[in-house]
């Protein structure tokens, strides 16, 4: 049996479920494909349960630090059994909310079994008919990359997806990968009672690539637990219902640990492998991801399109639903594609201090005509009235037009401040224009006026040092 369409979606995750949406309402008549469960990683394994964790985490820790106001509580008790209940209780109800979402799509256009091309126009799916699609859009998400190193611990390996399903606490946890997940599952635990160690390689933490936050956050995080960020693991061994872990610290001595776990956050690889993508005649990059076009989500000149994880470009559930979005709308009007509307980039890791990326980060921008002001939280006045003067903030100018482009921080409230500057940013403003803007007192936004003034300054000296010259246009403060 075959079906024809104008488009198919293979994916029911949130980047399937907007390419969907938007083809049906250009008028395209639209079948989706799901292989897997229901529900998106963001409501099962990812954006919520990790939240519900981190807030058990952030009430522990509000009590254990009252004794710095002069308030002194009893000895904290974390009842694991209670934190895990509730937040597979809460995570079940995000997904509920999905499901509910998706069995609002009409049944003829929801099919269920795994998808695979067997050319760029059709495909087969297991135990359904054969689709012939106008165009089709890839949203099958991702899945945890698994290292050599850690392949033959069994059930003593844990990925995120599995952290959700425990039914108590463990006592100590090793976590490979200091990146996005990594520090928020590992400060998480480690505030619940929980010994962990956060082991890396190369440096990294988290998506900070500016030396200066980067240095600012390790030496918040690692008050509160082991973290480092260029380990040499040299073993990592099942011993019994332990996992030993060897390595080497900055100071080059060799340590062995035992754990309850050990959990692998090293970063997530695209489900793409059992699409037989090959038969579409695609280029594609080392990974194995189709070559597209950031802009039109299309993959080269085809009728084609990828969308969310799966195209492993900025893992994120609004980019993953702009990008559904754009990808169902494009598939929808193929061969006439057009360019979508991508906003400002906004990264933001839900630790203690929270970390804020806006316009793609230091790594991004560096050029030696960036120009850049800071501020430590340190000595911040609100930060250290709420006790949270921890971390440091960086942001950076064009000198040449006094534009903002972007920073990265490390500290109080940057989910907030994160939204300010990439409002700022998507709104084109001066960094003239941004120090105009009310600052309320007291308040750590006011933080972020310090090292807006210290970047417009150092803007102004480059102007008058003729080394950027400026267009008349720009508008001083």
């Amino acid at each position: 049996m075959e079906s024809k369409v104008d488009v198919a979606v293979i994916g029911a995750g949130t980047a399937g479920l907007a390419a969907y949406r938007a083809a049906r309402a250009a008028g395209a008549r639209t079948v989706i494909v799901e292989g897997g469960t229901y529900g998106t990683t963001c409501a099962r394994v990812g954006c919520m349960p990790s939240k519900l964790l981190i807030a058990a985490a952030e009430a522990a820790h509000a009590v254990e630090r009252s004794s710095g106001f002069g308030v002194h509580a009893g000895p904290v008790r974390i009842d694991g059994r209670q934190v895990m209940a509730r937040v597979k209780r809460e995570r079940d109800r995000f997904v509920g909310f999905v499901l509910e979402g998706v069995e609002s799509i009409p049944a003829a256009d929801r099919l269920r079994g795994h998808a695979r091309f067997l050319d760029r126009n059709t495909l087969e799916v297991e135990g359904g008919p054969r689709i012939s699609a106008r165009a089709i859009v890839i949203a099958t998400g991702s899945r945890p990359i698994i290292p050599p190193i850690l392949r033959d611990l069994g059930d003593r390996l844990v990925v995120n997806d599995d952290v959700f399903e425990w039914e108590t606490l463990p006592r100590s946890v090793a976590i490979f990968g200091p990146g996005v997940i990594g520090l928020e599952l590992g400060q998480a635990l480690a505030r619940l009672g929980v010994r962990v160690v956060v082991l890396g390689r190369g440096g990294r933490v988290g998506p900070l690539t500016d030396p200066v936050v980067r240095g600012a956050a390790i030496a918040a995080f690692g008050t509160e637990f082991t973290l480092d960020p260029d380990a040499h693991v040299t073993r990592v061994e099942r011993q019994g219902d332990q996992v030993e872990v060897e390595y080497r610290g900055p100071d080059g001595a060799p340590r062995a640990e035992r754990f309850d776990y050990a959990l692998a956050a090293t970063g997530r690889s695209p489900n793409l492998d059992a699409l037989a993508i090959e038969r579409a005649g695609l280029e594609r990059d080392d990974r194995g991801v189709p070559r597209f076009d950031p802009r039109t989500m299309q993959a080269g000149e085809s009728s084609v399109f990828i969308a969310g994880d799966a195209s492993n470009f900025i893992p994120v559930l609004h980019e993953a639903a702009d990008e559904g979005r754009i990808a169902g709308e494009n598939a929808a009007r193929f061969p006439a594609v057009a360019k979508g509307h991508r906003r400002a980039p906004l990264g933001i890791v839900f630790t203690d201090p929270q970390i804020a990326i806006v316009g793609g980060g230091f790594a991004a921008l560096h050029t030696d005509a960036l120009a850049t002001g800071e501020v430590s939280f340190e000595d911040q006045g609100r930060s250290r009235v709420m006790l949270r003067n921890r971390g440091h903030l960086r942001v950076y100018g064009d000198p040449e037009t006094g534009r903002f482009l972007g920073a990265e921080m490390a500290g109080p409230d940057a989910e907030h401040i994160g939204h300010l500057l990439a409002w700022a940013l998507e709104a084109g403003m001066t960094v003239a224009r941004m120090l105009e803007m009310p600052f309320y007192h007291p308040v750590v936004e006011e933080g972020l006026r310090t090292a807006l003034r210290e970047l417009d300054r150092h803007m102004r000296e480059s102007h008058l040092a003729g080394k950027h010259p400026r267009a008349a246009s720009v508008h001083y403060a």
